[in-house]
């Protein structure tokens, strides 16, 4: 039986990966501009990329039960670019088959379920479990890394106290008030950026979308 082929499908799929169509097939659509690169999967060039564009490649490639934190939940709301490394946690004695699993790294953790949403059927941790996380276990925290927080807290419309009331849940939590300092200073460089100078037109606020609003410190 013939192979499938870009011309021969009729609607195309909004992800595309190698089961639908060969590899070759994929990368010659890539090079000619009908498809881009969504992970490790493809969309039409027509196709917007959306969270729930990525979320639905990133569900083709991984084991169910894992739950997308961190950079690459980041990556999912639009905060960060494609990490190198995914990353992905699972619920205590989950069972997760993440044996095979390469270019990812898994963690068991204590996780509620107010602390994960489901986009396009992949569970991701919310804008405010993925900041707390980012800001308490990130060996590094220079700027890309509180451009991404920034970017979170505005996604998920969070402020400060949003993070400490997280953060004071837990008695003798690790890496507690590092945590705090970064996401203090991750506000501080926003209310920076978004600082009026005496010339500014105020009507020029209401051009941008919500995501150049200032974060509410409170």
């Amino acid at each position: 039986m013939a192979s499938t082929t870009i011309a021969g499908m009729s609607r195309l799929p909004s992800v595309l990966s190698h089961p639908d169509l060969p590899e070759a097939e994929l990368h010659a659509a890539k090079l000619d501009g009908e498809l881009y690169r969504v992970d490790q999967c493809f969309s039409p060039v027509d196709e917007i990329e959306t969270s729930e564009l990525r979320a639905r490649a990133l569900l083709l490639t991984i084991p169910s039960r894992l739950i997308v934190e961190q950079r690459s939940a980041a990556w999912i709301y639009g905060a960060t670019t494609l990490p190198s490394t995914h990353q992905f946690c699972t619920a205590i004695r989950a069972r997760a088959a993440t044996a095979t699993l390469v270019k990812l790294k898994v963690r068991e953790v204590v996780i509620a379920a107010g602390d994960q949403v489901s986009i396009a059927g992949l569970s991701v941790t919310t804008p405010l479990r993925t900041v707390v996380d980012l800001a308490r276990h990130s060996p590094v925290f220079e700027d890309d890394e509180f451009r991404m927080v920034g970017g979170l807290l505005r996604i998920g419309g969070l402020g400060f106290a949003d993070c400490r009331a997280v953060l004071d849940r837990h008695r003798n939590l690790p890496h507690k008030a590092l945590a705090l300092r970064r996401i203090e200073e991750a506000i501080r460089r926003i209310e920076v950026v978004h600082q009026p100078t005496r010339d500014s037109d105020p009507r020029a606020r209401h051009l941008h979308g919500p995501t150049d609003q200032p974060i509410n410190r409170r």
